[in-house]
């Protein structure tokens, strides 16, 4: 799954974590200042923020791009002569482009959140003294506005594009390797739909959740500081009173609770969408060799195949009953969790508009970006039930027993695996 595409992967992931940790630290001790010596550090302090799209050619962020393709270039120049690889660009490279697209993708939204407290100050003072603002002054915020959701849009569908073609080259990757190995695994029940199809799911789904998870974790380094920031503005938080940093302990503290319910009511579901792909596999195979044999396929083997179909299905619907019900539920409790801790303050009288306009904002990516395993656990679970079916071709090709499961479904080919 992943050796076709990435060059020695356990080496491999373990050293882009550490090197991307590394850049990451020196960039907050030390990178991010070192651009003042080329005219492009920092802004002083008391300097208004650059609204809307401007920012991106700023000096800071200037320094910034030179700063990522030069740590970029030392990661893959070691890899291009320490281990090469055929698909050596589309899986550094490309990775690391979906990585910058998504990290602009999130400075776009810093970008908004601080458009929004000059916005909601002008709207709060038009609405208490009129004519205390003109006109213009309001259609000049839209204007820059605007200009940061073209850019939002136009990013997105480069990148859904990019990223589309990024996918494809790691599904043909597998496909090669498999068919490279073909007399190996074609003995393996369903080989032909492992290949075919779960091939593409399996890249599909973990560029997904790797572009969820950088995002989040992107998001977490650009809007804790700012979450951070407003937490100055909160007075005390129910319940608790005051607490240093207010937002963000509520956020961690929040999602915490949010991802152990979901894990614990969750934790079932895994092994019944593999499950569901074995016995789906089974009953499509008896009919395939149905069509060129009259004697395979008859109605009492169809039968019982399709009933193994059936109970694996109202298993499934009964636990993403209760499951859906829990997900559903903390959604809607997600949805004023912020309000409801800013009671307080705004009793206090303590904010403004635009400032609560910007925690709202800024707690909400914080807030889903340690929901992580929240927003993505049904994903998850698609994962590695997708992980399972290919993890037989992995223990075929390193000379290992296939998984358990899988041979359950050998000793008992009919039947469903319990």
């Amino acid at each position: 799954m992943f050796v076709s595409f990435f060059p020695k992967p356990k080496l491999f992931f373990t050293s882009a974590a550490a090197w991307a940790l590394f850049g990451i630290l020196l960039w907050f001790f030390g990178g991010r200042e070192l651009g003042a010596a080329f005219g492009m550090g920092p802004a002083p302090a008391d300097t208004p923020p650059i609204l809307g799209v401007p920012i991106f050619w700023s000096g800071p962020f200037i320094w910034f791009y030179i700063y990522f393709f030069v740590m970029l270039a030392a990661f893959y120049l070691f890899w291009r002569f320490y281990a090469p690889h055929p698909w050596l660009n589309w899986s550094i490279l490309g990775s690391a482009m979906i990585l910058f697209s998504t990290y602009i993708s999130v400075e776009l939204y810093v970008a908004l959140n601080n458009w929004r407290r000059p916005f909601f100050d002008l709207f709060q003072k038009a609405l208490t003294t009129a004519g205390s603002v003109s006109q213009g002054e309001l259609y000049s915020l839209f204007w820059i506005f605007a200009w940061i959701a073209m850019a939002n849009v136009t990013l997105f569908v480069l990148t859904r594009f990019y990223v589309s073609h990024y996918i494809f080259r790691w599904r043909t990757a597998m496909n090669d390797f498999y068919m490279a190995n073909w007399s190996r695994l074609r003995h393996i029940e369903g080989a032909s739909q492992r290949v075919q199809e779960d091939t593409m799911r399996f890249s599909t789904t973990m560029e997904g959740l790797g572009v969820a998870f950088a995002d989040a974790i992107l998001t977490l380094i650009a809007f804790l500081p700012v979450l951070a920031m407003l937490s100055d503005n909160i007075t005390e938080l129910p319940l608790v009173g005051a607490v240093p940093y207010s937002l963000v302990v509520a956020a961690l503290a929040w999602a915490i609770f949010g991802t152990s319910l979901l894990a614990l009511v969750g934790i079932k579901l895994p092994g019944l969408e593999f499950r569901n792909q074995r016995v789906e596999a089974a009953y499509r195979k008896e009919l395939v060799y149905g069509e060129d044999d009259s004697s395979r396929a008859q109605p009492p083997t169809v039968a019982e195949l399709f009933a193994n179909v059936r109970r694996n299905y109202f298993r499934l619907y009964f636990h993403y009953a209760y499951f859906n019900m829990f997900r559903s539920g903390f959604g809607q409790a997600d949805a004023i969790f912020s309000s409801v801790i800013l009671i307080p303050t705004i009793a206090a009288g303590k904010i403004t508009l635009g400032i609560w306009q910007q925690i709202l904002t800024a707690f909400g990516q914080v807030s889903s970006s340690f929901q992580y395993l929240v927003n993505a656990w049904p994903t998850i679970v698609e994962l590695i039930s997708i992980y399972k079916r290919l993890r037989a071709f992995e223990a075929t090709l390193d000379g290992a027993p296939l998984p358990d499961i899988d041979q359950r479904f050998i000793e008992r080919p009919q039947e469903e695996p319990v």
